[in-house]
């Protein structure tokens, strides 16, 4: 695609109040260095609150700049799919040109390049980028941590899929059909169907994203899960 004329960052979060408020400081940040380099081009954080208990609309009410996405679905599918439909619609409002679909996890930090250099990415014809994740480290023991290490190949080309860290057209994830209403592995589903449609996928370690490490998670057998297993 050309250099998309607006992006769009789009968070699930269920029950994230303690984590949330870290991520978004980070995606500020990011879409500030993206305002730097490319000053015409509009961003805007979407927060889907998918079917919360705790105070994190809150977290996103007391940030005017960040738009809450209401949702009962439970289902981290039909909660990315609800934010990249809110994002459509504010990209139509804001611009004629091409949107670019900056996905992450509310437990997670994105560097300050994030943006700038998806953006740059996208320019140069990616219809989809597959970033890698880092644990915290403070979150594991060594010898979990040790684990992760020597199975992750962090570099480009890796071959890793993370909803903390992807990057896509709009037009592509259309071409595709979008997320599925999956409740673990949505992410993985989505980089599938654009390899199968021959689309133009980069994976690569240039933006890697701080994720929590904990080892109770929302998505059953997702991310925590991953991790037990990697400490059994």
């Amino acid at each position: 695609m050309s250099r998309p004329a607006a992006v769009a960052v789009v968070v699930p979060a269920r029950d994230e109040e303690e984590l949330l408020p870290a991520c978004l400081d980070a995606v500020a940040h990011a879409q500030e260095a993206l305002g730097r380099a490319h000053p015409d081009v509009p961003t805007c954080t979407f927060v889907v609150l998918d079917a919360c208990r705790d105070r994190t609309p809150a977290v996103v009410a007391a940030r005017p700049s960040v738009v809450a996405v209401p949702s009962l679905a439970g289902n981290v599918g039909a909660a990315r799919a609800l934010g990249v439909e809110a994002a459509a619609r504010w990209a139509r409002a804001t611009t004629d040109g091409p949107l670019w679909v900056a996905g992450t996890d509310a437990d997670s930090v994105v560097p300050s390049h994030w943006l700038t250099a998806q953006v740059e990415m996208a320019a140069a014809g990616r219809d989809l980028v597959v970033g890698t994740v880092t644990p915290r480290r403070a979150d594991l023991p060594p010898e979990l941590h040790a684990a992760w290490v020597a199975a992750h190949d962090a570099g480009d080309g890796h071959p890793h899929v993370h909803g903390a860290n992807l990057g896509f057209s709009l037009r592509a994830y259309e071409h595709v059909g979008g997320f599925a209403p999956l409740a673990v592995h949505e992410d993985v589903a989505l980089v599938t169907a654009m390899h199968a449609a021959g689309l133009d996928v980069l994976a690569t370690g240039a933006v890697a994203v701080t994720t929590s490490g904990r080892r109770s998670g929302r998505a059953p057998h997702g991310f925590a899960h991953y991790l037990d297993g990697l400490g059994a």
